[in-house]
């Protein structure tokens, strides 16, 4: 099964890339998470995040399928209910030329337009931040 976690790209450079993702009551996986309070769950902000960092790099490896390598200082803010839009930004840091690319990326729940802000929330605010390594799949 596949989740695309990239509605949108907004911004695109050689070194960093920004989506939004729009967060629907029908996304499956909310079903589960949790019945009584559903939110995107975080390996799925995680999977945004790569998901956008394979968008970014895809010119500089086209015909590479990229896979999650490694995950550092990965850290989780706010909940991101259903309804609500999140904002992707990834950031290329090291592409060292051996396949592998060092990425750092953010989620950002944003604010809703029109609608009043949860107690103890201004603006937009980080839901997921972290860095991580995409690297080339290994076949046997």
């Amino acid at each position: 099964m596949h989740f695309a976690l990239i509605d949108t790209v907004l911004e695109r450079s050689p070194e960093r890339l920004v989506a939004i993702k729009q967060v629907s009551l029908a996304e499956e996986y909310l079903q589960d998470h949790f019945p009584d309070f559903p939110v995107l769950p975080g390996v799925m902000m995680l999977e945004a995040m790569v998901q956008a960092g394979r968008e970014l790099v895809q010119p500089k490896a086209p015909a590479t399928r990229l896979v999650l390598g490694q995950v550092r200082a990965l850290k989780y803010g706010k909940f991101v209910q259903p309804g609500r839009a999140i904002r992707i930004e990834v950031t290329l840091n090291k592409d060292p030329g051996d396949g592998t690319y060092d990425c750092k990326g953010e989620v950002t729940l944003l604010a809703q337009a029109g609608q009043p802000q949860p107690a103890g929330e201004t603006g937009d605010a980080t839901a997921a931040s972290g860095r991580f390594t995409l690297r080339p799949l290994k076949t046997a």
